[in-house]
């Protein structure tokens, strides 16, 4: 089957080149889901691995655990039910989406006992699967493993992501109880190619630098210079944005103050255009000269810093199509 990519779509060969990513699918799923297709369409120099999961919790946890000690995958991303799973792979770096830590309270709730069918072709050809009484129990034993093998090390290797329409599952505060890293992005429980190219792929993009220990040029980013005068996002800023973070590191700056209501707008602000690329990328100071960076992106007259300044509104970047132009001149240095 051909899949139809939409123009979200984009190939980073760069991106987790020569490595291995072991994908964990949800509920009534497959290997052969649309998100491996896209995986593999994103990261065409990586080794994308998915199995077909068996229903049985723990025949599934088996078989996850056989693969990982196989493969040594260098990153696994789950969703959903698989998201549950990924949290208990212990010992490679994770990114877990919408995972369905009360998978049997949500299949109750969701109807997903009786009979059911597969979403997705299976190499086993099986189309059709019964959800039982015993099942459900299983499944609920299954999440009661969960967090177990927490340390301090792994709270470094797990991503969380959480999306702000899903009204499937709801378990970021589960997870904020045992990890630090839960990021929200704008999305439903079930990823397209608009969620996952602008939530998933920057952190892929993270993990990926921290393992080569590959260090980007920095850019530091005056929010002023995002906003225009509604505090909309200005003409092209956004597109902008997501072109620089592909080869750029980007730190968004926002001004230091007394009161906590000027951090909240601010950090809602970012949350809301920016999105995830702002997670933990976000500076406030009254001082941007003592930033330390490669360009600064700014309003500011005048100017002495560390970093180059790219003053927004002169003759030279008037728009950000001027900035996204300049950058690309500049290929990546």
């Amino acid at each position: 089957m051909k899949i139809n990519f939409s123009p979200y779509i984009k190939q980073f060969p760069e991106l987790f080149s020569g490595k291995k990513v072991l994908y964990v699918h949800g509920f009534g799923s497959s290997g052969q889901s649309g998100t491996v297709a896209r995986i593999r369409e994103v990261l065409p120099q990586a080794t994308v691995i998915a199995p077909d999961l068996p229903v049985e919790p723990e025949e599934a946890m088996t078989l996850l655990r056989q693969t990982c000690n196989q493969e040594k995958p260098d990153l696994i991303i789950g969703t959903s039910m698989g998201g549950m799973y990924a949290e208990m792979l212990y010992g490679y770096d994770r990114i877990i989406v919408n995972p369905a830590f009360e998978m049997g309270e949500t299949m109750k709730a969701h109807g997903m006992t009786g009979q059911q069918q597969f979403q997705n072709p299976r190499q086993d050809g099986v189309q059709e699967f019964m959800v039982t009484k015993q099942l459900v129990k299983a499944y609920k034993e299954m999440t009661e493993q969960c967090f177990n093998g927490v340390t301090q090390e792994e709270q470094s290797r797990v991503w969380g992501l959480f999306g702000d329409e899903d009204t499937t599952v709801d378990t970021i505060d589960i997870f904020k109880a045992h990890y630090q890293t839960a990021i929200c992005f704008h999305g439903e429980h079930r990823m397209n190619d608009n969620s996952f190219m602008h939530a998933v792929v920057p952190v892929i993009r993270w993990i990926d630098d921290r393992q080569e220990k590959r260090e980007r040029p920095i850019i530091y980013i005056g929010i002023e210079t995002l906003m225009d005068d509604y505090l909309k996002p200005r003409s092209s800023a956004q597109k902008t944005v997501r072109a620089l973070l592909e080869r750029y590191q980007l730190y968004f700056v926002c001004q230091a103050g007394a009161e906590a209501e000027g951090y909240d707008k601010a950090l809602k602000w970012l949350e809301e255009y920016v999105n995830v690329p702002a997670y933990g990328h976000t500076v406030f100071t009254n001082q941007r000269g003592l930033l330390y960076g490669d360009y600064l992106i700014s309003c500011d007259e005048g100017f002495e810093g560390m970093a180059t300044q790219i003053r927004f509104g002169s003759d030279t970047f008037k728009t950000w199509d001027d900035v996204a132009e300049y950058f690309e001149r500049l290929g990546g240095q």
